[in-house]
C-alpha cells in the first residue's frame, strides 16, 4: 500500500540526504520524494511516497522521529489529504493536430508551455491518477519527453502540518 508522509524539517545542508540515507539503510523504497521551503523559511517540507505495510509506515514515522533535523512527522490518508503532482509532457504535433492537442490540454485544465513547428510542451497539475490518464491519451500523438514531479500534499480542512 502506498503512503504519503508529511514531514517538516530544518531548513539547512545535509538534511535530504540524511532521510534518504535512513530509507536506503532500512530498505525502504521512495516512490516520489518531494522538498520545498515553507513559509516559515528555517523550515522546509518533505513529501515522500513509500510503499509498504502497515508496520513498515510505523517503522518509516519511528526512524524519522530518531533523525535530529526531523521536527514533525505527519501521515496523510488518501481521503483527508489534497494530493498533487506537476507534469511536462512534449508532443509531436503538426499543425493540423495543434486543434486537438489544445482541447486536451483545455479539458485536463492543463496549460500550453511551449509550442514550435512539430512539437507542443504541455503543462498538467492534478492527482497521479489523472496524470497518468493524460498521458495515455497524449501517447498516440508521439510523446518526445516526459517531466514529472513528486507528489505534494496537505491535510484537507483546517487541519495542517505545522511547526
Amino acid at each position: 500500500m502506498k503512503h504519503t508522509i508529511s514531514v517538516l524539517v530544518e531548513n539547512h545542508a545535509g538534511v535530504l540526504a540524511r532521510v534518504a540515507g535512513l530509507f536506503a539503510r532500512r530498505g525502504f523504497n521512495i516512490d516520489s520524494l518531494a522538498v520545498g521551503v515553507t513559509d516559515d523559511e528555517k523550515v522546509s517540507r518533505i513529501t515522500i511516497v513509500a510503499d509498504g505495510s502497515a508496520y513498515t509506515l510505523e517503522q518509516i514515522e519511528k526512524q524519522l522521529n530518531k533523525l535530529i533535523d526531523v521536527i514533525k512527522v505527519k501521515t496523510l490518508h488518501n481521503d483527508t489529504a489534497v494530493t498533487r503532482e506537476l507534469v511536462l509532457i512534449k508532443v509531436s504535433c503538426t499543425a493540423k493536430q495543434r486543434p486537438e492537442l489544445i482541447s486536451i490540454a483545455e479539458i485536463a485544465k492543463g496549460k500550453i508551455s511551449d509550442i514550435s513547428t512539430n512539437s507542443m510542451t504541455i503543462e498538467l497539475s492534478d492527482t497521479k491518477q489523472n496524470l497518468d490518464t493524460y498521458e495515455e491519451l497524449l501517447r498516440p500523438y508521439g510523446i518526445k519527453e516526459v517531466v514529472r514531479t513528486g507528489t505534494i500534499a496537505m491535510q484537507k480542512g483546517e487541519a495542517s502540518v505545522r511547526v
